[in-house]
């Protein structure tokens, strides 16, 4: 049988069914095939992690995409409100306005009245 093949392939050959051999000693049924099938799952295994990893980096560089587009949607709009231009669309001039103008005092004296007590401040 090694002599049908070229001579540079006989020792590879001589090699394989050497290992086959010494395989077929311990499993007498499957041989190498249980080797064999073993390294399979475990390129199957692996090729499913890459596809894995490879759809977890799409998803952060979309995400990361996303948030470098609102940020630069941001940056223009408060390029735009720094302008000051009087033909500025309505909703950016109600946007720049505080919407609860009285709230921030409201708070403070509503903590200031929490603080005193009968006249007394803590």
């Amino acid at each position: 049988m090694l002599e049908q093949l070229p001579l540079h392939l006989r020792a590879v050959a001589a090699d394989c069914m050497s290992f086959e051999a010494s395989s077929r000693v311990e499993d007498p049924v499957y041989g190498s095939v249980r080797i064999i099938s073993q390294l399979q799952e475990q390129i199957i295994e692996a090729q499913s992690e890459l596809v894995k990893t490879k759809g977890e980096i799409d998803f952060h560089n979309a995400k990361q995409h996303l948030q470098q587009q609102q940020m630069q949607q941001l940056q223009m709009i408060h390029a735009i409100a720094q302008e000051g231009d009087e033909d500025q669309p309505l909703w950016l001039s109600s946007c720049q306005q505080d919407p609860f103008p009285n709230v921030n005092q409201q708070l403070l004296e509503d903590y200031n009245y929490s603080n005193t007590f009968f006249g007394f401040e803590f």
